[in-house]
């Protein structure tokens, strides 16, 4: 076994799992407090690294693309204090990362794990029932369905609809972005035939974020949804048919032109990655077959 305590977090390597435990310092982050320790196997690893600098260091973790579904519902936006797989290291203790480095690197080549995609979740997510408030609204998800309720900061257009019920099954992506700058933020849901261009601010479906302290606990939730939802790596012979046929199929119109909007719609699908190579390609081949 090998281990690091630091003021940041607990990293332990036992047998072929890393357990990643947050630290209770002040300075560590709302997101990583919240979501608690995680427990990380081998087999989802790509690599880990360690940054030496002169007053700290940085341990660093590199999962497998697919592996994680906050990683892949948050893309490689959660600033560096909300990253729970990075580890500050107090200059003293080089010698004991060093070492956690190399035992970790040894186990993955005695176990022969592969540093490619996978094309299912190896993590299960952050635990449910979750309900975060920020921005212009609450986020709660049960497992099973998405309510979204509004605050007095909402713009009217948006409350108006009132507050929404989202299913899990009819839900096809989940995406967190945070606000950069002067651009705001928001947690996205797109629903199966309900396709919009609205701006979040607008859009009854996204809680828009303006870059205060809870806006990252909305990646929790955004996780907690993409844990549920079809792995984008997933073989196509994994998706029920039922899927392909929803897919494939235009929501109202059977008209030509409805048929070639259901080909743009796949192709944006399959260009943001909500659909794999082999959904895409067995979609459209049954929307070419109608026209």
């Amino acid at each position: 076994m090998a281990e690091i305590i630091q003021k940041d977090g607990t990293w332990v390597l036992a047998g072929d799992v890393l357990r990643l435990t947050p630290g209770r310092d002040r300075s560590v982050s709302l997101l990583r407090k919240e979501l608690g320790e995680l427990t990380v196997p081998l087999r989802a690893l790509a690599g880990i690294s360690f940054e030496q600098g002169r007053k700290s260091g940085r341990l660093r973790l590199r999962l497998r693309d697919g592996a994680d579904p906050l990683l892949q519902a948050t893309g490689g936006k959660l600033a560096e204090p909300n990253d729970p797989y990075q580890l500050g290291v107090e200059a003293d203790r080089y010698g004991v990362a060093e070492y956690l480095v190399d035992e970790v690197k040894t186990a993955l080549l005695l176990d022969e794990v592969p540093s490619g995609a996978v094309d299912r979740y190896l993590l299960p997510g952050p635990a449910v029932p979750l309900s975060v408030s920020a921005g212009d609204g609450t986020a709660t998800f049960d497992g099973e369905c998405v309510r979204l309720e509004w605050n007095w900061k909402t713009e009217d257009a948006k409350a108006a609809a009132g507050t929404r019920s989202l299913a899990v099954a009819d839900i096809t992506a989940v995406e967190w972005h945070p606000a950069v700058g002067l651009e705001n933020g928001y947690l996205r849901f797109s629903v199966r035939h309900a396709p919009t261009k609205a701006p979040p601010k607008y859009d009854p479906s996204s809680v828009e974020l303006w870059g205060f302290k809870k806006d990252p606990l909305m990646a929790l939730v955004a996780a907690a949804v993409q844990a549920r939802l079809p792995h984008p790596g997933a073989p196509v012979a994994d998706v029920p048919p039922q899927r392909h046929k929803e897919l494939a199929a235009p929501p109202v119109e059977h008209d030509h032109d409805a048929l070639l909007r259901r080909l743009r719609e796949l192709g944006e699908l399959h260009r943001t990655g909500v659909l794999t190579d082999g959904e895409f390609a067995h979609a459209k081949q049954a929307v070419l077959k109608r026209m």
